[in-house]
């Protein structure tokens, strides 16, 4: 009977951290954080889950910036998200009319799809994410431009 009630304990916790924000998006900091103004004029900082988009100062910063930028600003996005990060930030899928944004950027060659975490996604998202590198990749589209395109994970653990 205890291991029963722990179950539904961790099962009720889990499924209360799961939430659905819907907001218009004010700002982008770079090519994966995002700012949600939902209808409570309540600011939801957003780490897109799932991918990692170069620093502002690597290569391919500015234009990972301008891509997400491209595909949010100043729109109405739905934001799923189940956890928050060290930073505080909310973490989760960005949609803007059904499009998986997150999932765009890797697309367009502007993000890495974040193997580190991929175990948090969804089947079919880790799926898509890992194709849609693969073939960016093969397409030299965007960072792939680069012989060695290094991830921030990478220049992070560098540097410590």
């Amino acid at each position: 009977m205890p291991h029963l009630i722990a179950l539904l304990l961790t099962l009720c916790c889990a499924i209360s951290h799961a939430a659905t924000i819907t907001g218009k998006v004010v700002a982008v900091a770079d090519g994966d954080t995002i700012t949600v103004l939902d209808a409570n004029k309540v600011q939801h900082k957003i780490r897109l889950g799932g991918i990692d988009a170069p620093e502002k100062a690597q290569p391919f910063g500015d234009k990972a910036k301008q891509s997400l930028s491209d595909l949010v600003y100043g729109k109405t996005v739905t934001v799923d998200t189940d956890k928050t990060d060290r930073y505080g930030r909310e973490v989760g899928k960005v949609l803007v009319d059904g499009v998986d944004t997150n999932l765009e950027q890797v697309r367009r060659g502007l993000a890495w799809h974040y193997k580190a975490y991929q175990r948090e996604q969804s089947p079919s998202d880790r799926l898509a994410y890992a194709a849609a590198e693969k073939d960016a990749a093969a397409a030299h589209l965007g960072l792939w431009q680069d012989a060695l395109p290094v991830t921030t994970t990478l220049v992070s653990i560098k540097w410590h």
